[in-house]
Formats: structure tokens, sequence, C-alpha cells
């Protein structure tokens, strides 16, 4: 079987992820989707870091905006919404590239997370609900429920390979039979190049900090208190960081200081979850271009000997 080629560029928040795509989108006729769970809502533009219409270039981005705060965005369709836009990218004789830091949802994708055959229609809540219960419970909670009705599935994939796990519950859950009495459909198979920006811990935290008071400059505390105002802290949006420390300053149960050096702890703390999942959990090429540009060129022998 022929695999799709894609590029994936992955990192932490604020190490370069979007300077290196849209010059590689550039030099290499490439289209570029997003990986990030929180670019897809509409209006939260400042908290997210989204590339805005006139920063793109002419470059075509995807799963930007497709959503309103109301409503939730799951893993599942991230997934299935990328899968073909790769597929429709590839067709038009271009290069697809995934860039963003949802370790989890660029996993999946590469782990052909996929369901059922085309007789099933997708049940995202059901999807979610497993993905919940792994972060709450742990991945063996989820293949126990497997094992529980469908002992045969069960024994044949592994308890850590969570997305194969959630995909065998949701086939007997759509279609009322066991996944194990079906042919599993085999998923796009891709020839990934996966490209992680890093840099010094230091430097990268204070890379943060700035870009929190640029945020805060550009107008996040207007950008979140509308968010507050559609019921923020009820919706899967508002859970995002950046928004849900200034939602008790909002309410006067914390000052405007505090909020913004929660932002900024949370938003530390979230880049060292990024480089552990993608140090542990995935196959990455590691890239510092902050302390050493001229990395650059070996990105592009690597790149070069990948598509050839």
């Amino acid at each position: 079987m022929t695999k799709t080629k894609v590029l994936i560029i992955a990192g932490p928040t604020a190490v370069g992820k979007t300077a290196l795509s849209l010059a590689l989108a550039k030099q290499l006729n490439g289209e570029i989707i997003s990986g990030d769970s929180m670019q897809v809502y509409r209006r939260l533009d400042i908290g997210t870091a989204k590339v805005r219409p006139a920063e793109q270039a002419g470059i075509p981005h995807y799963l930007i905006d497709i959503k309103d705060v109301t409503e939730r965005f799951t893993v599942a369709e991230f997934v299935t919404r990328a899968s073909q836009l790769i597929a429709d990218i590839t067709a038009r004789g271009k290069l697809p590239i995934i860039v963003g830091g949802t370790g989890f949802y660029l996993q999946s994708l590469l782990d052909g997370f996929q369901f059922g055959t085309s007789a099933t229609e997708p049940d995202w809540s059901y999807r979610q609900h497993w993905f919940d219960v792994a972060a709450e419970q742990g991945n063996a909670a989820v293949w126990t429920a497997l094992k529980q009705c469908d002992p045969q599935a069960a024994a044949a994939i592994a308890p850590n390979n969570l997305v194969r796990v959630v995909r065998a519950l949701e086939y007997q859950h759509v279609s009322g039979e066991r996944f194990s009495a079906q042919a599993d459909r085999p998923h796009q198979a891709l020839d990934a190049f996966t490209i992680c920006l890093t840099t010094e811990r230091a430097r990268l935290y204070d890379r943060i900090n700035q870009r929190v008071d640029q945020m805060m400059s550009a107008g996040l505390e207007t950008e979140a208190r509308w968010l507050d105002d559609q019921g923020g802290r009820a919706l899967p949006a508002g859970k995002g960081i950046g928004y849900h420390e200034l939602f008790p300053y909002f309410a006067g149960e914390r000052d405007l200081t505090t909020a913004v050096e929660l932002i900024k702890r949370d938003s530390r703390h979230y880049a060292k979850r990024q480089l552990t999942w993608f140090r542990n959990k995935m196959t990455v090429a590691w890239f510092d271009l902050l302390e050493h540009p001229e990395q650059r060129k070996q990105i592009d022998r690597q790149l070069a000997g990948w598509l050839n």
C-alpha cells in the first residue's frame, strides 16, 4: 500500500511552530492543517495564538474557526476531518502539513483512529466519554470495559492502545455487533515526518511569559470576558488556558495581576506536559531553531531525503 506523506510540525507553545510552518509551506508547496484543540473556535483568536488571515501569506489553513464556542470538538472529529483533508490536499498535488501542540490529537491521527465500517455513523459523544474515562481512571479501565463485552477483541488489543480500544467499544455501541466479528478496516497509511521544536527551558518559559503579556496588551481580557458572557465556565472552550484563569477575576474572586500570573504558570506547565508527550509517545526529530538557527539546514536536508 502506498503511504501518503504528511509533514507534522509539533512542539510546545511559543517555540516558533507558526513561522516554520509558513516557511516550509511556501518551500514545499504545502497546505496547513491546524493540530490545535482550541483554534477551532470562532472569536477565540488572541488566547489561542491563532494565525489570522493576513498572516497566512495566501497559504490555505484548515480546522481554524470551524466551531462556535458552545460546541464540542473531540479527538475523534479531529482525526476524521484531518484524514479527509490529508487525502484532499494530496489529491491536489500539495503536501499536507499539520501544525500544532495537541499531542494526543497528532498521535491519534498517526495511530489510525477510525471506527467500524462505512455503514456505521460515528457517535462523537460516546467516543469522548471513553477518552474522559481514560483521562480520569487510566487506559486499563477502558480496556476492562472492552474485555467485559468483547473478550476476543480485548485479547487482540493492548490495553495501552487507547484509540483502538475505543474504536472497538464504539463499533459495538453503534452497530450492535462485536468488534471481533468484523474485519477491521485498514486506516489511511501515512508516511509522516515529525519535526518537534524545542529550546532551553528557561528561554522557553521567558518566551511564554512575554507572549502572555503581549496577549493581554492585544485584548485577551476582552476576549475572555466575551467568552464568560457566553457561559464560558460551563463550555469546553472555556477550559482553555488564558480564559479559565480570568473568569474568577470577572467574578471579583481574584485580582487581575494574580489571574495573569496564573495564565503564565499554567502555560509553562502545559509546555512541560507537551514536551513530555512528544518525548515519550511519538517518534520525532528534535530541533532548536531559537538557539541554533543553523539547524534549519538540517531540517531541509532531512526533508529532502524523506520526500525523495
